[in-house]
C-alpha cells in the first residue's frame, strides 16, 4: 500500500490509550482522533534504497557477530586441551593463529612446529608460544575443531557476499560516503552503516539536536522544579550506536586530532565512558552538518582549545 495511501509509522508509547476497557476498535477510534487533530508525529521512514542498503548492513552485522561466537567458543574448547593460544596471540582470526589451528586438525601437534607458523612480530613470541600450545589434542578435539573452522569459514564467504552487494547497494551514495568517510575514526564499514541508518537526506531533521536522541547518544531529559537531575544516555538505534561507538574509540587512540583532544579534555571531569558518548555525538552532529549543507570535513587540531581560550581572554 506504500505509494498509494499515506503511511506512517508511530511509536506506540507516544499514541497509547488510556488503560481500563481497552479493545482494538477503541484503539482505532482513539488513532483517528489523534490523526485528526494533527496530535501524531511520523517516526523516521527512510526511503527505499536505504532500506535495501539497511538490510544488507544488518545482516552483515549479524553475521559478524556469529563469526565472533564461533571464535569464542572455539577458544573455550581449545582451553579444555591445555591449549592457550589465545593468552599469547591478540585475535584467532589472524593469519598465523589460524595455521596453528589448522594444523593440529591436520595431525601435527609438535609445539615447536606449530610456534615456527608465526608471521611478523608474533615471531618474537614463540618461545611463549611454545608453552601455550603444549596440550592433550585427542581426537574428540580434532573433530570438535574442524566443525569450528568449517562453521567461521561458512560465515566468511557469506561475509564477503554481503561486502559485494553492499558496494552495489551504496553506488548512488558513494559522495555522501566519501565525504563523511573523511572523519577521524571513520572506517568503510561505519561509513556504510551510518548511510544505511540515517540515509542522506537531512530535511527530515530540522537540525543535529534532533538526530542524537534517535541515535541514543545524548541524555534523556530529567528535570523537576527546575532542578536537572541525572539521567542516563537514552535508547537508540542499536546499529548506528555501535558504528559510532566504533568510530569514537578509534578517534580518541589517534594522535594530532581535534577528537582525541577532546576526549583528553573530557576524561578527567566526565569519566571515560561519558566523554566517548560526547565524541560520538560530535562526530553524528558533524555528520549532520556535512550531509546537509554539503560542508567537507575540517579538522580543527589537538590545540582548538587552547586557542580558543587565548582568543577568549
Amino acid at each position: 500500500m506504500e505509494g498509494q495511501l499515506p503511511v506512517m509509522l508511530i511509536n506506540a508509547k507516544q499514541a497509547r490509550n488510556m488503560p481500563g476497557r481497552k479493545t482494538d476498535v477503541n484503539d482505532a477510534t482513539w488513532l483517528a482522533q489523534l490523526a485528526a487533530h494533527n496530535l501524531l508525529i511520523g517516526s523516521f521512514i527512510p526511503p527505499e534504497p536505504i532500506r535495501q542498503l539497511r538490510d544488507l548492513t544488518r545482516n552483515r552485522s549479524s553475521l559478524v557477530h556469529d563469526r565472533t561466537k564461533v571464535y569464542q567458543r572455539m577458544e573455550k574448547f581449545l582451553e579444555s586441551s591445555g591449549n592457550k593460544i589465545s593468552a599469547v596471540v591478540s585475535s584467532l582470526t589472524g593469519v598465523s593463529a589460524r595455521n596453528m589451528l589448522d594444523a593440529p586438525v591436520d595431525g601435527h601437534l609438535d609445539p615447536q612446529l606449530l610456534a615456527n607458523m608465526a608471521q611478523g612480530r608474533l615471531r618474537q613470541k614463540i618461545p611463549d608460544l611454545i608453552d601455550a600450545l603444549e596440550g592433550r589434542f585427542t581426537t574428540r578435539h580434532e573433530f570438535m575443531m574442524r566443525l569450528f573452522l568449517k562453521q567461521a569459514d561458512g560465515l566468511d564467504v557469506m561475509i564477503r557476499e554481503l561486502d559485494e552487494q553492499i558496494e552495489d547497494a551504496m553506488t548512488p551514495f558513494c559522495e555522501a560516503a566519501s565525504s563523511i568517510s573523511t572523519i577521524q575514526g571513520l572506517s568503510d564499514t561505519s561509513t556504510e552503516v551510518v548511510i544505511a541508518e540515517i540515509g542522506v537526506d537531512m530535511s527530515v531533521l530540522p537540525d543535529a539536536a534532533h538526530l542524537a536522541p534517535w541515535a541514543g547518544v545524548c541524555p534523556g531529559p530529567n528535570e523537576s522544579a527546575g532542578r536537572s537531575q541525572s539521567s542516563h544516555t537514552r535508547g537508540g538505534n542499536s546499529y548506528l550506536k555501535a558504528a559510532l561507538s566504533t568510530a569514537a574509540l578509534n578517534a580518541t587512540r589517534q594522535k594530532n586530532t581535534f577528537l582525541a583532544a577532546r576526549f583528553r579534555r573530557l576524561y578527567p571531569c566526565r569519566g571515560g565512558s561519558r566523554a566517548l558518548v560526547a565524541i560520538e555525538h560530535t562526530i553524528l552532529a558533524a555528520i549532520w552538518r556535512m550531509l546537509s549543507y554539503g560542508e567537507v570535513y575540517r579538522e580543527l587540531g589537538p590545540d582548538y582549545y587552547q586557542t580558543r581560550n587565548q582568543s577568549m581572554a
